[in-house]
């Protein structure tokens, strides 16, 4: 049987920091973790396999062990991954998840609520609107407790002792070498489970309310960054609320291609004005700019405006805006115009063809070849 890479299962180089394994396994963690994942046997396993190469990569004498005798190199000295070894990963998942249950740490506190503080939006914008910054008004629907359960989902909000960990909120597994405690299936590490379900929210725990909310979106925000609002979130029984996530998706221009804060233009110039240059008038973000050809401008060459791309977000200058040369040639000639360019093609003498000066050398070093090959 092959064995696993552990910094294949990391996603991280063999000579990756740290700090580099640090983040690939806060992302990869929080990707297959169970409460992402409910029921998902394949997402459970990956997550155990991360946590098991983490325990090992993180530590600077058993990685140099796990690098000179793999896995087994490990075993034999008893370096193995151990739950002694979980601290660092409980403060990684402490700081993502708020705590919670498993791998030997604390038992997370349970309130009763069934959903989680934090909500998240996706928001769509324009390219333009994402360039120069805009002001959106959006509905939004959050979370608040049913007041009949109090967010317990369970009927007059009685809960009931988890009879599957006893109240613990997690259970203690063993694999092989690997020793952890993970998150109650059934309780989802609360310790307590509902028997009957409230009637007015049908064990959900929760309605939901509907707010409108006017948000102030930044200039040159770009797909995938997120902007926090904080207590806009869902709302606890003490009426405290998360935060909210908005996370962006900006639609593509039909001009300007976007390369973090660079912008790209492609330019079509007749090749008649590479070959004689000159100057164009070409759109920016905020209007236009004149671009000077060179006579003898190359087809795809670009020309670099400094300042005139994407604002950053976070407010540190500008980028650039880069126009791209592409040459067109005619698609047909009329026999006018293909006599006068025959005419320009003979007046450049040996210079309109290059090829000649450039083979000459090489067939008659050809031709040197098939005569010893005819010996």
């Amino acid at each position: 049987m092959e064995e696993l890479d552990y910094y294949a299962i990391l996603e991280v180089q063999r000579d990756a920091t740290l700090a580099e394994i640090k983040k690939s396994y806060r992302r990869l963690a929080l990707k297959y973790h169970p409460d992402k994942n409910p029921g998902d046997k394949e997402a459970e396993e990956r997550f155990k396999l991360i946590n098991e190469a983490y325990g090992v990569l993180s530590d600077e004498k058993k990685r140099a062990l796990y690098d000179r005798y793999g896995k087994a190199g490990l075993e034999r000295s008893g370096a193995g991954f151990h739950a002694e070894s979980m601290d660092d990963i409980m403060d990684i998942f402490n700081s993502m998840f708020g705590g919670f249950g498993g791998f030997g740490g604390s038992r997370r506190r349970d309130d009763g609520r069934r959903y989680g503080l934090d909500l998240e939006v996706e928001l769509n914008l324009d390219f333009h609107e994402a360039v120069f910054g805009t002001t959106r008004e959006v509905t939004l629907r959050y979370k608040t407790p049913c007041p009949d359960c109090r967010g317990t989902g369970a009927k007059n909000g009685i809960l009931e002792t988890c009879d599957y960990c006893g109240g613990q909120g997690q259970i203690v597994m063993r694999q092989g070498f690997m020793t952890f405690a993970q998150e109650c299936p059934q309780c989802q590490g609360r310790g307590r489970i509902v028997k009957e379900a409230c009637p007015t929210c049908r064990g959900g725990g929760y309605r939901e309310v509907e707010e409108s909310l006017t948000i102030e979106i930044p200039a040159g925000v770009d797909t995938g960054n997120r902007l926090r609002i904080p207590a806009r979130g869902n709302e606890d029984a003490t009426g405290r609320r998360g935060d909210l996530y908005v996370h962006f998706y900006v639609e593509e221009d039909e001009h300007f291609v976007r390369d973090g804060n660079d912008v790209y233009i492609e330019v079509p110039v007749f090749f008649t004005q590479c070959i004689l240059g000159e100057s164009i008038a070409i759109p920016s973000l905020e209007g236009e700019l004149e671009l000077r050809l060179k006579p003898g401008t190359r087809d795809r060459e670009r020309f670099v405006f400094r300042g005139n791309g994407i604002p950053d977000v976070h407010g540190r200058g500008r980028g650039d805006l880069i126009a791209q040369i592409k040459m067109i040639l005619p698609k047909k000639m009329s026999k006018e115009q293909k006599e006068l360019l025959e005419r320009l093609h003979e007046s450049f003498g040996l210079e309109s063809k290059p090829h000649k000066s450039r083979f000459e050398s090489a067939f008659e070093k050809i031709k040197g070849w098939m005569k010893k090959k005819g010996k």
